[in-house]
């Protein structure tokens, strides 16, 4: 269960970048996680309210936004949403193709109240 590292990186990155004296007015982190990078969104989920529970940062919630996986047809230039594991350009059949989004896993927004 990868999540709960991503979850505790989540806060590492937090005290990172949120000043002392705002731990606790985060209110949000919403965070972009790609169809196809091997997150489990439910799992992050709790693994972040498990680490978040007890921490400076016990106010926060955190926001999954799941990124489609597109791709671009090197053969027809169409960019498509697909569904793996079919990695086919649905316009021509070709499988010459580039991954656009999909893979990722960022965050997006840290949402702090004054």
């Amino acid at each position: 269960m990868h999540e709960l590292s991503i979850a505790q990186e989540i806060i590492n990155i937090l005290e990172t970048n949120v000043p002392t004296e705002s731990y606790r007015q985060v209110s949000k982190v919403k965070v972009k996680i790609g169809k196809f990078s091997n997150i489990l969104s439910d799992s992050l989920q709790f693994c972040f309210e498990v680490v978040i529970n007890n921490s400076k940062f016990s106010n926060t919630k955190l926001e999954i936004e799941t990124v489609p996986l597109i791709i671009e047809c090197s053969d027809c230039r169409s960019k498509i949403e697909i569904e793996p594991p079919v990695f086919i350009c649905s316009n021509c059949g070709s499988s010459n193709i580039n991954l656009i989004t999909g893979n990722e896993m960022s965050i997006d927004l840290i949402e702090i109240n004054d």
